[in-house]
């Protein structure tokens, strides 16, 4: 009875099971790897996956954008029938979200190519072997 409903929850709601992968997956790269890059890209798929699971909490099956006609009286606008319309709220935090994942990317990158710069290496644990000399 419980794995047949987790079955039907897996296939129905696969966005949210591929948010889940995807989370176990950057985590997995953030803590268990060296190289500092692959920290980054972990960093990066993780934060991919936190966007997926609240564009998925998001969604409303059968419902569209809030759009209200221009120069309707707020008469017609207190009938509005709220399950109707999706909140665009999560989107456009996601938006967000988005902007400052590639920003993150970005800066992250670039210190990267700093510390081999300096180090010669972006080995964690060649960088702190380094740097008890």
């Amino acid at each position: 009875m419980y794995m047949e409903s987790l079955i039907s929850f897996i296939v129905t709601e696969y966005n949210y099971s591929a948010a889940l992968i995807l989370i176990m997956i950057g985590m997995y790269g953030m803590i268990a790897k060296n190289n500092l890059l692959k920290k980054v890209i972990g960093m990066s798929i993780f934060q991919s996956a936190i966007i997926l699971f609240y564009i998925s909490i998001g969604y409303k099956g059968g419902a569209s954008i809030p759009i209200i006609k221009h120069g309707s009286g707020m008469a017609d606008h207190a009938a509005i029938d709220p399950t109707l319309y999706v909140n665009p709220l999560p989107h456009v935090l996601m938006l967000t979200a988005i902007v400052v994942g590639v920003a993150t990317l970005g800066v992250a990158l670039a210190i990267l190519q700093k510390i081999y710069r300096v180090h010669g290496t972006i080995e964690e644990d060649e960088i702190l072997e380094s740097l008890k000399e």
